[in-house]
């Protein structure tokens, strides 16, 4: 695909997360709900994510980053993907902290993955077997005991139009990519994806 292509999909990922997050926004603010000081810290989740054009727009926000800062995230992610296949041969869930936390903040925050901001709120999807509704976090479970009638994310259409802009990406040619099925940490070690 070329630039320009490129480009406007990566602006098109960028406005779609300008609208995860006023979604979220909409469902966390009235219930007061903030991650600070969260014992289960969401960043030492496993997440393996699964799309190329969110690949490609962390790869433009760490390509944006000072030499030093980019370097000391590739140095922490090739220790996380050793921590979490060290965890997996054991046969537990990872617990690592994401290579690109500092300190409980984002260093990539602006180019965060879709995951890293939906994550947590409760929320439904709607799709062939009907309505799915997902509670939240331990966290937001107990605000919205509190807040009876809370709201709830409908994460359909963003997820919709987040696979509508993949499939732009990698087309539809015969010969399509291998499925993305690789962690944040993962993905920085492999570099920035081939398509």
């Amino acid at each position: 695909m070329t630039g320009p292509r490129r480009n406007a999909l990566l602006a098109r990922l960028s406005a779609l997360y300008r609208r995860m997050d006023a979604a979220y926004d909409a469902v966390s603010g009235p219930l007061g709900f903030s991650c600070d000081g969260c014992a289960t810290n969401c960043c030492t989740s496993y997440f393996q994510h699964h799309t190329y054009v969110e690949w490609l727009y962390l790869f433009q926000g760490l390509s944006a980053l000072p030499d030093e800062r980019r370097e000391l995230y590739l140095e922490r992610a090739a220790r996380a993907v050793a921590a979490t296949r060290e965890a997996l041969a054991r046969g537990e869930r990872p617990r690592v902290m994401c290579p690109v936390n500092d300190d409980g903040l984002c260093g990539l925050y602006a180019h965060r993955l879709m995951i890293c901001r939906l994550h947590g709120v409760a929320h439904v999807l709607i799709g062939r077997a009907g309505v799915r509704e997902f509670p939240g976090c331990p966290r937001c479970e107990t605000l919205r005991a509190a807040h009876p009638g809370a709201g709830i994310m409908d994460r359909t259409v963003l997820y919709r139009e987040l696979a509508a802009i993949e499939m732009e990406l990698v087309g539809k040619k015969a010969a399509r990519p291998p499925k993305v099925d690789a962690t944040l940490a993962e993905m920085l070690v492999a570099g920035p994806p081939r398509v």
